[in-house]
């Protein structure tokens, strides 16, 4: 079955990494095994804590939604070893039409060559000039002739080299053997094979023929075969007889990688003309072939959405995706879809108290560590239930999961907030913890937010936040960037900006200077801050 991502946003809060993890528990507790929470960015400190407390591993962290190669269905045909015979690749080419070229691999599974029908022709019609073979392990000639050695001089000898010879009437001694770098193919012609080993050749081969015994027993370093071929069979399976080494390119063979973008992979296969390519895995081992009827219907991820419904804020190469469903509790915003999918958006001051009355609609009650988990991910996103985004039901089912949990909201809401701010933190860090992209009527800005009972503290840090929001501003051309510094116990919102001062002004009718204001009651982005800047830029 192919995976199904549930992710929330980028730079992931509490509420966005517990909420993925408890809809992709809950859709796999209903018998749907294939859902798989996954994260976008770093965890914050809070949230690494509320995931230690209650004994959970992060989730998967991924980078991007674009197709890549191991998303495509391709083909998987057998990979030979470079040390099996010429004979073995061709009748796989020639039994199944449908594969255009073999991989051929080192003994650690690593990429030798590629071998198509067209390359064993190829060597095959040059053989017919030069008649010669080098060094074809004698167990190569046994399996392709499904041959037996008929002297003990052949069981001596491990590899045959020479030229070919089909062994005419003794009438035409122009045309025969006459050295021993020959190998000679004979059929019921025991003078022929006496004078074989008279001049001491490499090798013969009776074809459908029986040995006498003298000659079988005669003192010679001549390794005599038998064959139930005939002659021109047994001479053309010679050729076969080769390692496929010795006949598939090794130079110059384009390959592709697993985690290759389809993007990419199409703008290579442009500039080539190979039927099929080989792909490799991280290791450098051969998995399967790509041919371009592959890239014609790619077979996309499949993600499920929660904690955000706005493409700036999701997951890199979105528009490549299945999106299969979005559970969210923001405004909404620009993410469309090809089809119709479940969309659940909901006013409440939590994406995890939706998901937890799904766990109630289902009949399914969750686990105490996961309710745990649940019950801080609500008093996270709801600042301990004084955000204006706060619902009746935001408390209630946080109070439902405690009680499951066996844990005190209060002591739960005093660890999490106490592990929002870190003195060993650099700005930058703490900036970018919990930040968003918007983009509002034309103006673009982003937002961060530190949630925390020591605002004062924090704010003596402003020059070193300024800093770095200033390259951002730059970087981004932002009209502006905030940093809201939400301070629990005052209730209320320290806003350390970079733009526009009298934007600030008019938006929130505070007296802003310094590149700080300090907003009583505002204590959430999503219904306060980003709300109030739409009302004004229209």
């Amino acid at each position: 079955m192919d995976t199904i991502y549930v992710i929330g946003h980028r730079n992931p809060d509490t509420d966005s990494i517990v909420s993925a993890m408890a809809y992709a528990a809950l859709r796999n507790a209903l018998g749907d095994r294939e859902y798989r929470a996954a994260r976008l960015g770093h965890l914050s400190d809070e949230t690494q804590l509320v995931l230690e407390r209650f004994g959970f591993s992060a989730p998967e962290h991924i980078k991007t939604m674009r197709t890549q190669v191991r998303d495509l269905d391709y083909d998987t045909p057998p990979a030979l070893s470079s040390a099996v015979t010429v004979s073995r690749g061709w009748s796989i080419l020639s039994q199944d039409k449908s594969i255009a070229a073999i991989p051929v691999t080192n003994e650690d599974g690593t990429l030798y060559g590629m071998l198509s029908s067209g390359d064993i022709a190829s060597y095959d019609m040059n053989s017919i000039e030069n008649p010669c073979i080098d060094e074809i392990p004698v167990f190569n000639l046994l399996s392709v002739l499904e041959g037996r050695i008929l002297n003990e001089a052949g069981n001596l000898v491990d590899t045959i080299t020479g030229r070919i010879s089909i062994a005419l009437p003794q009438s035409c001694d122009n045309l025969l053997f006459s050295g021993k770098d020959s190998i000679v193919i004979c059929g019921d012609q025991p003078d022929m094979v006496r004078r074989a080993l008279t001049l001491g050749v490499r090798c013969v081969i009776i074809c459908q023929a029986e040995l006498p015994e003298d000659l079988c027993t005669a003192r010679s370093d001549t390794c005599i075969i038998s064959t139930p071929f005939d002659a021109y069979r047994a001479m053309r399976l010679l050729y076969q007889s080769l390692p496929i080494s010795r006949v598939c390119p090794t130079e110059n063979v384009e390959c592709f990688h697993l985690d290759d973008f389809v993007d990419d992979v199409r703008e290579g296969m442009l500039k080539s003309r190979y039927r099929c390519y080989p792909i490799l895995d991280e290791n450098e081992r051969v998995v399967g072939t790509l041919s371009r009827y592959h890239l014609i219907r790619p077979r996309r991820k499949r993600v499920v959405l929660v904690d955000h419904n706005e493409t700036s804020q999701s997951v890199h190469g979105l528009e490549q995706a299945e999106i299969l469903e979005i559970i969210d509790h923001h405004r909404l915003a620009d993410i469309q879809t090809g089809n119709p999918i479940y969309f659940r958006n909901e006013p409440v001051g939590s994406t995890t108290t939706i998901i937890a009355g799904m766990y109630q609609e289902k009949g399914l009650m969750p686990s105490e560590k996961l309710a745990g988990m649940m019950a801080a991910a609500i008093v996270s996103d709801t600042v301990m239930f004084k955000s204006p985004t706060c619902s009746a039901r935001d408390r209630s089912m946080a109070e439902r999961m405690a009680r499951i949990a066996n844990v005190s909201l209060e002591t739960l809401g005093q660890e999490i907030f106490s592990a929002s701010w870190s003195d060993d933190k650099s700005a930058q860090e703490l900036l970018f913890a919990d930040y968003k992209d918007f983009h509002i009527a034309g103006h673009a800005l982003g937002v961060g937010q530190i949630t925390c009972v020591n605002s004062e503290h924090i704010l003596a840090r402003k020059d070193e936040f300024l800093a770095v929001m200033r390259e951002k501003l730059k970087e981004k051309d932002y009209s502006l960037i905030l940093l809201m510094l939400t301070d629990v116990l005052l209730e209320g919102t320290q806003l350390i900006y970079l733009g526009d001062e009298e934007t600030i002004r008019q938006a929130f009718s505070a007296e802003a200077k310094h590149n700080v204001v300090f907003l009583p009651q505002v204590m959430s982005r999503k219904k306060q801050i980003i709300p109030t800047l739409s009302a004004m830029w229209g």
